[in-house]
């Protein structure tokens, strides 16, 4: 049914039983399995005259979240081998997670997307957003959400 999976993950725990659960559905289907992990675009601060801050260069912000990127598709790699299945892996930047995670589902052709819930509720939910919700209501192919 399903040949090609897409899933999310940002090194929760919450994620890595996303991933679990992807893993042993793409087991079961034959499927390809890729793991994206988005992070935020590298930002210049503003700060009033006066002020001094010691921030990273872009060179240095992008060679650090590579490197913690590279931490989280380790972990969840090794969890989909022990599933029997091999994960490639996509490292994202952008400023919204849920567009970076569809784009990302376009592009490697994928026929569904697996994503945890973090479980946030009422108030909290409507102010901070989800970008699992928000996968949600744009996808154009079935979304798995894992709790």
């Amino acid at each position: 049914m399903f040949k090609r999976i897409l899933c999310a993950t940002d090194g929760s725990k919450r994620s890595a039983h996303a991933v679990k659960t992807a893993a042993s559905i793409a087991k079961d289907m034959g499927a390809l399995l890729t793991l994206v992990h988005v992070t935020p675009d590298y930002r210049t601060p503003y700060y009033p005259d006066g002020v001094m801050i010691d921030w990273p260069s872009e060179k240095d912000y992008k060679r650090d979240c590579k490197a913690a990127a590279d931490k989280v598709f380790a972990r969840d790699s090794a969890a989909a081998q022990k599933e029997g299945v091999e994960a490639e892996a996509m490292h994202l930047f952008g400023d919204s997670p849920a567009d970076e995670i569809l784009a990302a589902a376009k592009k490697a052709k994928s026929d569904l997307i697996v994503m945890a819930s973090h479980g946030r509720k009422g108030f909290e939910a409507l102010l901070l957003g989800s970008e699992t919700q928000k996968v949600l209501a744009r996808s154009n192919v079935p979304v798995l959400v894992v709790r």
